[in-house]
């Protein structure tokens, strides 16, 4: 896989484009600046545009590529990332000192999620949020992007249950019309995610 996705981010061209997630951008723009984990940000978007508004923005991945074209993103944008190369399963993540995390389109086999999401949420500062954006088990069929595999893909329930200590403040199946580059496009299943750490 890290193979794959080293190949995918390795041209010119960004896979996803260069502009945020919708979702992600309609949501970071209603909270004050703070810190903010990408996992599996791929090549930067996301986290390039927390960086404009004023956030520490970390991020990280295993792909190199990622990573090269997401510092090169943030030069362009004149702001600054932290972004390393690292494995879901072995990265360093601190306890209690993000404001948020964001989980756009980072879609992860179950025993990496079984591991990796109580650490997101132990990562929470009180009153911190987890930001998702994720495809459905129901885009299986669609040709607008994400995994062919169900055990990848998510339902609400999924979700629920893998962030069980957080207070669900927004958690939706839609159907929405991806425009993010030219592996993300058109009539997509998605779930969306807002869930806070409380006090």
């Amino acid at each position: 896989m890290k193979e794959m996705w080293d190949e995918r981010f390795g041209g010119r061209e960004y896979f996803y484009g260069t502009k945020p997630n919708a979702w992600f951008r309609e949501q970071i723009n209603l909270l004050e600046a703070g810190r903010i984990l990408f996992p599996a940000e791929g090549e930067g978007r996301n986290a390039v545009y927390a960086a404009a508004l004023g956030w520490q923005a970390d991020a990280f991945d295993y792909s190199q590529s990622g990573q090269r074209k997401a510092l090169a993103l943030a030069r362009r944008n004149g702001v600054e990332i932290n972004y390393r190369v690292a494995d879901a399963l072995d990265v360093s993540i601190p306890e209690g000192v993000y404001d948020a995390v964001a989980l756009i389109y980072a879609h992860f086999p179950p025993h990496v999620r079984r591991a990796l999401f109580p650490r997101l949420t132990a990562s929470l500062k009180p009153g911190g949020i987890i930001l998702a954006e994720v495809f459905s088990v129901n885009q299986l069929g669609l040709n607008s992007g994400g995994p062919k595999s169900k055990e990848l893909l998510y339902t609400p329930q999924r979700m629920k249950q893998a962030f069980d200590t957080l207070t669900m403040e927004y958690l939706q199946e839609e159907t929405i019309m991806l425009n993010e580059g030219p592996r993300h496009a058109g009539t997509a299943r998605v779930i969306r995610m807002k869930a806070r750490r409380e006090a």
